[in-house]
C-alpha cells in the first residue's frame, strides 16, 4: 500500500498492550527492526494505561508538521492528505451548544 501512496504519508506502526509484557509475541525488537525495515515510524503503547496513547498522535502531528515546514509537503496541493476547513471537533461542539442554549421542552 505504501508504494501506490504519497510518498509524503506519515506510517507509525504501534505495538499495543504494552502492560502485557507476559503475553507478548512479537519482541520490542522485532517490532523495531520491522518498522526500520518499512521505512514505518515504531512505539510501543497501552490503551490500558494510557501510556505513549497520546504520544503517537504527537508523533504523527510533528512528523507531518516537520515535513511542512520543511517543504517536503505542501498542505494546499490536492492529494496531501491534509484537509482544510472546519474539523469533526468543532463540528460536535458548536452542536453540543446549540442544543443546550435551546434545551427540548414538553409544553
Amino acid at each position: 500500500a505504501q508504494n501506490l501512496a504519497n510518498p509524503n504519508l506519515v506510517v507509525l506502526l504501534v505495538g499495543n498492550k504494552r502492560d502485557l509484557e507476559e503475553d507478548r509475541q512479537v519482541s520490542f525488537l522485532e517490532a523495531s527492526q520491522f518498522a526500520q525495515e518499512n521505512d514505518l515510524m515504531f512505539l510501543e503503547a497501552s490503551a490500558l494505561t494510557g501510556e505513549n496513547v497520546e504520544e503517537a498522535f504527537l508523533q504523527c502531528a510533528k512528523t507531518i508538521l516537520s515535513k511542512v515546514e520543511t517543504g517536503e509537503l505542501d498542505p494546499n496541493k490536492l492529494g496531501s492528505g491534509i484537509q482544510h476547513g472546519e474539523t469533526a471537533i468543532r463540528r460536535f461542539q458548536r452542536q453540543s451548544t446549540s442544543t443546550s442554549v435551546n434545551p427540548p421542552s414538553c409544553s
